[in-house]
């Protein structure tokens, strides 16, 4: 389902996850509450996951021709509406650490920033090469 959305979405999660398993690895030694840090974190690293899926839907909306303008903007303030109810959520219901779960968020960041270096990683490791404009051209 996720390959259908995007061809690259699959690796963003992929890749917002491996970062949420870099900072709990790291960030738990350094945090004196242990469990507010994990949770805080692993809602921020859920939340940037669902961003990602919902940034693919929506484009794929966008780019089909099937939605305007404005309900482009429309479903990008939701997203970011959806990502404060879930922070005053886990703030007001003390479910996790809002630093924790911030840097998870960013995790949506991260990844896409990380993503063109591991998708040739990928594509090394099946040893294929990736196709370009240069390839073939002299």
């Amino acid at each position: 389902m996720l390959r259908r959305l995007n061809k690259v979405l699959p690796e963003l999660i992929l890749e917002i996850f491996i970062y949420g398993v870099l900072l709990q690895l790291t960030g738990v030694w350094l945090t004196e509450d242990k469990w507010m840090y994990s949770s805080g974190l692993w809602i921020g690293i859920f939340t940037a996951a669902g961003m990602a899926v919902h940034m693919a839907a929506v484009l794929e909306d966008a780019v089909s021709g099937s939605s305007g303008r404005g309900k482009l903007i429309t479903m990008s303030l939701l997203r970011y509406a959806v990502v404060v109810v879930v922070f005053f959520g886990m703030i007001q219901f003390r479910l996790g650490n809002p630093i924790a779960a911030f840097f998870g968020v960013m995790g949506l960041k991260i990844a896409a920033y990380m993503q063109p270096f591991f998708h040739k990683m990928i594509l090394k490791l099946q040893g294929r090469e990736e196709y370009s404009a240069d390839n073939g051209i002299e």
